[in-house]
């Protein structure tokens, strides 16, 4: 019954920037715990890219720390993805995560949005 809603994905130079967005869309959400990014890139295990907390604590994967930001905004209940000086390598379907508690459920549980297409011309 929860929804991730994904959005900025595209086509881009090596250099440029994209910014995703991710937004929980159900009015049966009693809270939401850690907001991710994951990306898969065909013929490849898909990959933690970036996470955060509800308290705002980030982790970020190496080949991306340098130039990704990750951040959330709880009265949208979104999370972005700040994307700087990209990288053909960054070309992927960027999935974004949510552990969320519906008011429905005393369990937190994981949910997943549709996935985005990022590719990145060299």
């Amino acid at each position: 019954q929860v929804q991730l809603v994904e959005s900025g994905g595209g086509l881009v130079q090596a250099g440029g920037s994209l910014r995703l967005s991710c937004t929980a869309s159900s009015g049966s959400i009693f809270s939401i715990n850690d907001m991710g990014w994951y990306r898969q890139a065909p013929g490849k295990q898909r990959e933690l890219v970036a996470t955060i907390t509800s308290g705002g604590t980030r982790n970020l994967a190496d080949s991306v720390k340098d130039r990704f930001t990750i951040s959330r905004d709880n009265a949208k209940k979104t999370v972005y993805l700040q994307m700087n000086s990209l990288k053909p390598e960054d070309s992927a379907v960027y999935y974004c995560k949510c552990k969320a508690r519906a008011t429905y459920d005393s369990t937190p549980r994981d949910y997943w949005g549709q996935g985005t297409q990022v590719t990145v011309s060299s």
